[in-house]
């Protein structure tokens, strides 16, 4: 007999720790009634989920380009879970490389001890930077990279005997992360209305978005696309107080993949240079190979002054991210205050360096990086086709990334209403079809757009690429109905 004590027995039913069976391997979570298994949702698992209102397949394994749910259903993960897994899953090189270390040790604080991993890991990375950017600083996330950059930014400018250099200008839109720092610079506004009140200004000028430009790209002299409005931006604030220009060299989930006219970031590099501003390049997304060669300021030949770089320089086999730099901005602080003010717990975490040591010589060793420049083009040429689905106004990009934005209108350009909720749909749809991919929406005008990005392993055959189509445009039809349904 189930007592209420005052409280109605449903809710106290609902609330009941659910009974643990093994399910192939794994664990699964029946209810007390013994039903089937539970969705993984808020309330009824005890994990505090992102998403409060969605229900979560279960993943229990991951084998090259594909995941796979506790009910055998098959996901193409077209987009590396969030543009991470460059190496693809269970590779066993990784696995063992974060075994050997564990059992060595798994932790030091970074206060008191150097190790093998983060020296190694730092000297096979520098190898591969840009310019003179040798010297490089280890954490988790993307977000704490660019904030320790910005902050690194700042504090070379304090100990520089400028202490007025203090703004961030920044592109709209843009994403650099959730952190406040990392989100003031960020122009998501969905993310950053609840913490207004707590973030710094930050001067904006519009991203070089060919699709959304009145030039298309096409105009040398669009101060957009060429990137001299960044030279009107720092005239207007006064020189004297902009710190640093941060930008991601080819467009992140903002801008769906979007690349800039080639000559625009050496006239970012002759701004900043002439105004002396420092030019943080964000590569957490678009660098470690993604764009086809090791960093995606390369095919630029411009060198920013700070560099930050995650996601895919461990695979995704632990958290980690970089800023790198060079020594003529450390010198300034080595010889003035003597200590970087930015520290956290698992910075230089040994697992994680010895993680990314292992990605990063995978990569090497197995010429991965030249394989996702050619692989790029073959999924560019696959994906072009879907231009001719109704409602995909452009496919861009370059190497393993691309984006593919969606307007309720082709020749307009115009987008679906927010309302209407299109990119979450076909999100879910493609989930439906077994297919991963990476929504965004907002970027036309701040509220309205659609759009999803895929940014495949490394290790994407192209029979792969094909079935990415295939399933795309499954969804594509499937997410064009249940948006009609819902306008009904």
């Amino acid at each position: 007999m189930l007592r209420s004590y005052g409280i109605p027995c449903m809710v106290l039913a609902r609330r009941a720790p659910p009974r643990i069976v093994a399910f192939r391997g794994s664990i699964g979570l029946k209810e007390d009634r013994g039903g089937g298994v539970t969705a993984y949702r808020y309330p009824d698992s005890n994990v505090f989920y992102r998403k409060l209102g969605r229900s979560y397949p279960r993943v229990v394994r991951g084998e090259g380009c594909w995941l796979y749910d506790e009910q055998g259903k098959d996901y193409l993960d077209a987009v590396g879970g969030a543009y991470v897994v460059n190496l693809g899953h269970s590779n066993a090189e990784l696995a063992d490389a974060l075994a050997r270390q564990a059992r060595e040790f798994g932790y030091l604080s970074a206060t008191a001890f150097t190790h093998g991993p983060v020296e190694e890991l730092a000297r096979e990375l520098a190898a591969t930077l840009p310019g003179d950017l040798d010297k490089l600083y280890f954490l988790s996330s993307g977000s704490e990279a660019v904030e320790a950059a910005l902050k690194l930014a700042r504090q070379y400018w304090v100990e520089a005997g400028k202490p007025g250099k203090h703004r961030i200008i920044a592109l709209a839109p843009s994403y650099h992360g959730n952190t406040l720092l990392a989100l003031s610079a960020s122009a998501r506004e969905q993310y950053k209305l609840p913490f207004r009140e707590w973030l710094v200004d930050v001067t904006r000028i519009p991203a070089p978005y060919a699709y959304r430009c009145d030039c298309r790209g096409a105009d040398a002299a669009c101060p957009t696309c060429s990137g001299t409005a960044l030279e009107a931006a720092i005239r207007r604030a006064g020189a004297d107080t902009v710190a640093a220009f941060i930008a991601e060299p080819v467009g992140g989930s903002s801008t769906g993949a979007s690349t800039p006219r080639p000559e625009y970031f050496r006239m970012i590099r002759e701004i900043c240079d002439r105004y002396q501003v420092l030019f943080v390049a964000d590569e957490i997304l678009c660098g470690a190979g993604r764009t086809g060669t090791w960093w995606a300021v390369d095919q630029y030949g411009a060198t920013p002054d700070i560099m930050t770089m995650g996601k895919g320089i461990s695979g995704g086999y632990a958290p980690l991210s970089a800023v790198a730099a060079p020594e003529r901005i450390i010198d300034v602080i080595a010889q003035g205050s003597g200590s970087f003010l930015h520290a956290q717990t698992f910075s230089f975490h040994p697992v994680a360096c010895a993680a990314g040591l292992a990605a990063v010589r995978l990569l090497k060793r197995d010429r991965l990086v030249e394989r996702c420049a050619r692989l790029g083009r073959v999924l560019h040429e696959r994906l072009a086709a879907l231009t001719r689905l109704p409602h995909v106004g452009d496919v861009r990009g370059r190497g393993l990334l691309a984006g593919i934005e969606f307007v309720e209108d082709k020749t307009s350009r115009a987008p679906f209403p927010r309302a209407a909720r299109f990119a979450e749909a076909f999100t879910e749809a493609a989930l439906e079809a077994g297919l991963v991919v990476w929504p965004n929406v907002g970027h036309a005008d701040g509220v309205n757009g659609d759009l999803v990005v895929v940014a495949p392993p490394f290790i994407i055959t192209e029979q792969e690429i094909d079935q990415i189509v295939t399933r795309f445009t499954t969804a594509h039809a499937a997410a064009v109905s249940a948006v009609k349904a819902g306008a009904r």
